[in-house]
């Protein structure tokens, strides 16, 4: 019984941590609308932290800016603090916050236990979503409107579990077909425009995985959890560190290797 609970542990204590973050957070916003909690109010766009910390998605608020906006100074200060901490802590939101992955790890699971595969002739470049990043800003600049705000499947599953779901189920029903039939981790690992805009400022954070390859036996279970198994390039290489921006810290790569190859630490470390 001690082996069995050490091998889960080992191989799901943070894919089981995110998760209780994940829906803790949907609990919580859904508890201060319909409780009248005040440990978290609001949605991931805008919310406030025991009714005295405000906090903002950068993004949305760049978006506000660009259309012409105003914005109070306590949400521009919000919007810093969540982009600070991503730029220390790298692309974390993607998968320690945002529901949306829920749908697609889903979307993952599904697909393995049914042996799905892509089309063979299926591709979809990477950087599409810093071009779709990029159309945000000129679509928000061209309407004054933050276009990306009007059709986040993000901002319906947070706004969804505080006031109800209503047409974001479509939204997520799509994603999750897509991920599923069409190409692996589809919309998080290639269209959305939040995942791009983290990725773009986690280029100096402290939180990486790093890599030991006298360690690695080139096993390939690293590969096949990771959601961006681009950034892992360097693994049955050389030692490293894991500094390509798109790696989102789930740890899903450090949980399932048995060799010990790989395991996050604090700072750059070592150059890949």
């Amino acid at each position: 019984m001690k082996s069995r609970l050490a091998y889960l542990y080992k191989h799901y204590r943070f894919l089981v941590a995110r998760r209780i973050v994940q829906l803790g957070i949907l609990f919580l916003f859904m508890a201060g609308n319909a409780w009248g909690w005040h440990i978290l109010a609001g949605d991931l766009s805008s919310s406030r932290i025991l009714d005295t910390v405000t906090l903002a998605d950068p993004l949305a608020t760049l978006q506000l800016l660009i259309a012409g906006g105003k914005v109070a100074s306590e949400a521009l200060l919000g919007a810093l603090i969540i982009f600070v901490a991503y730029a220390l802590l790298g692309r974390a939101f993607c998968s320690w916050v945002c529901p949306v992955n829920l749908i697609t790890d889903l979307a993952e699971w599904v697909r393995k236990v049914l042996g799905f595969r892509e089309p063979p002739l299926m591709y979809l470049n990477r950087n599409i979503r810093y071009w779709v990043l990029g159309l945000v800003f000129v679509l928000s600049l061209l309407l004054s409107l933050p276009v990306f705000e009007f059709v986040s499947p993000i901002a319906a599953l947070s706004r969804g579990a505080v006031f109800g779901m209503g047409m974001g189920w479509a939204y997520l029903t799509a994603i999750f077909f897509f991920d599923l039939f069409v190409v692996r981790h589809g919309y998080c690992g290639h269209i959305c425009p939040l995942g791009a805009f983290y990725s773009l400022i986690s280029r100096f954070r402290l939180v990486r995985v790093r890599h030991v390859k006298d360690n690695c036996t080139n096993c390939g279970l690293c590969f096949n959890v990771c959601p961006e198994p681009h950034v892992l390039s360097l693994v049955g290489k050389h030692d490293g560190t894991v500094n390509i921006p798109e790696c989102t810290n789930c740890f899903r790569c450090v949980e399932v290797c048995d060799d010990d190859a790989l395991f996050f630490a604090l700072g750059k470390g070592w150059s890949e």
